[in-house]
């Protein structure tokens, strides 16, 4: 229960009102509800104690925790050659490598 799972909770507008919806990332079904932020984080711990619980009684694998260290920092993408094209043109306009201003372009 305290390793660092990735906890998402997200407000949802839908036809039955305003709610907040939590799920734990690494922990597939792993999710509950609540009227308010702090109830959805409530009920997602509550949640987990649970998921976990059924999981070591059954000896299901329990996935670790994403850690910094699974990230290298890198990616690869693959884009038309036009788009390729329109980036290192506004790189060059910028004076910047085209690595910077994809970097400035995705932190946006």
């Amino acid at each position: 229960m305290s390793l660092p799972y990735t906890y998402v909770i997200q407000q949802i507008t839908d036809e039955s009102g305003t709610y907040y919806y939590a799920r734990i990332l690494e922990l597939d079904g792993c999710q509950s509800t609540g009227d308010t932020f702090e109830d959805a984080y409530e009920s997602i711990k509550e949640a987990m104690e649970g998921w976990l619980e059924v999981k070591l009684q059954h000896g299901d694998p329990i996935p670790e925790p994403i850690g910094d260290e699974s990230f290298s920092g890198k990616f690869v993408i693959r884009l038309p050659k036009s788009l390729h094209k329109k980036l290192v043109v506004e790189a060059k306009k910028e004076g910047v490598s085209l690595n910077q201003y994809a970097l400035y372009k995705l932190s946006k």
